[in-house]
């Protein structure tokens, strides 16, 4: 207490705590879609990683526990991020979710970053990205002066299916980044309206 502002070090995002009723499948299915496996587990809930750290989603289960049917119009944390090094590995990992019948419920390019949301068992929205410049303080520095984001923070709507296709024809990585961003692989189907948005 007391510290001022500079003085104190940053502490680094180390994983998030999801409540759940159905422990099991969202310990397969974070597997599945984002590479975590079980570090421990117990009747009352699991720890999982994807990396070298002791967890990074944490599941905890109690009888109390029930659904909100509505969460999508609630309050609360909108998603969980993973990010992947390159938009190949994102659009490969689609590829293979997408074979398996997991598909995202939104895909955005933000410009800084492209990203796909897709919905856990219990509803929350997980997000898989990848930073578009291949380095963070680029992206920074592009989202602190760029009119374009300024202009358009969400981003524009992109189809992967359309990026993969246009990948696999030869477009580089930056031409299919610019090419989303510029709206031209826009999905044919509407987004829901109640989801709310958010980078």
């Amino acid at each position: 207490m007391g510290a001022t502002k500079g003085t104190a070090e940053r502490p680094v995002f180390h994983h998030a705590n999801l409540k759940t009723i159905r422990l099991q499948e969202m310990i397969d299915w974070y597997g599945e879609v984002t590479g975590c496996e079980v570090i421990f587990q117990f009747p009352g809930g699991a720890w999982l990683s994807n990396d070298e750290a002791n967890h990074r989603v944490a599941l905890v289960t109690a009888p109390a526990l029930r659904d909100d049917p509505d969460k999508l119009e609630h309050s609360g944390m909108h998603h969980l991020a993973f990010e992947y090094s390159s938009l190949d590995a994102l659009l490969a990992t689609y590829e293979r979710l997408a074979g398996g019948g997991i598909t995202p419920h939104l895909m955005l390019d933000h410009g800084m970053t492209t990203s796909f949301y897709y919905v856990d068992p219990d509803g929350n929205s997980v997000e898989l990205q990848c930073d578009n410049f291949g380095d963070w303080r680029k992206s920074t520095e592009w989202m602190k002066t760029s009119p374009e984001f300024a202009s358009n923070p969400i981003g524009m709507p992109v189809d992967p299916r359309q990026m993969v296709a246009a990948r696999k024809s030869g477009a580089s990585v930056d031409e299919v980044h610019r090419r989303s961003y510029a709206g031209e692989f826009k999905p044919s189907e509407p987004m829901d309206p109640r989801l709310p948005i958010d980078v």
